[in-house]
């Protein structure tokens, strides 16, 4: 049976399950970013693809689950956590200059961000923004479309 309602609610906890990514040229300044935001952090739960996981456990003591390499399919991995609710938050400081081997992984996962409604900082000031935000120490109900009443409205449509 399919849910009729346009949207369906879920819910973010106060505890944000957060997901930092960083292309290569831009590891040191999301290290460097979570150095000067260790303070609002540390009460999340964090996670994060290869080096850059590993980097940020390294640099700062903060635990940070480590998933693969964004080439390696760590990109899928987070996509696919979001998809389990399992990520809250994406911050993804990406290098917009240079091409990556896995740029198709990489628009997935902003796709996938975009469809489940999860907030995404693709650069410092945005990532300041929201962990700035009165959301970041309350819960939030976040609307995703109903897809699949969207796809039954159409095949409707069609008949």
């Amino acid at each position: 049976m399919i849910i009729q309602d346009e949207y369906i609610t879920f819910t973010i906890g106060r505890q944000k399950k957060i997901a930092l990514i960083a292309h290569d040229s831009k590891k040191q300044e999301l290290v460097e970013w979570v150095q000067d935001n260790i303070d609002i952090l540390k009460s999340h739960f964090l996670c994060g693809t290869g080096t850059t996981a590993r980097l940020i456990a390294e640099q700062t003591t903060l635990p940070v689950k480590a998933y693969n390499s964004g080439p390696l399919g760590g990109d899928q991995q987070i996509g696919s956590r979001i998809v389990e609710g399992a990520v809250d938050f994406v911050v993804f400081f990406w290098d917009p200059l240079e091409a990556q081997p896995h740029d198709p992984d990489v628009k997935a996962l902003l796709r996938i961000a975009v469809v489940y409604d999860i907030p995404i900082a693709n650069n410092r000031a945005t990532a300041d923004f929201l962990l700035t935000s009165t959301y970041m120490s309350s819960e939030y109900e976040r609307r995703v479309v109903n897809y699949n009443k969207t796809i039954q409205d159409r095949i409707e449509q069609l008949k």
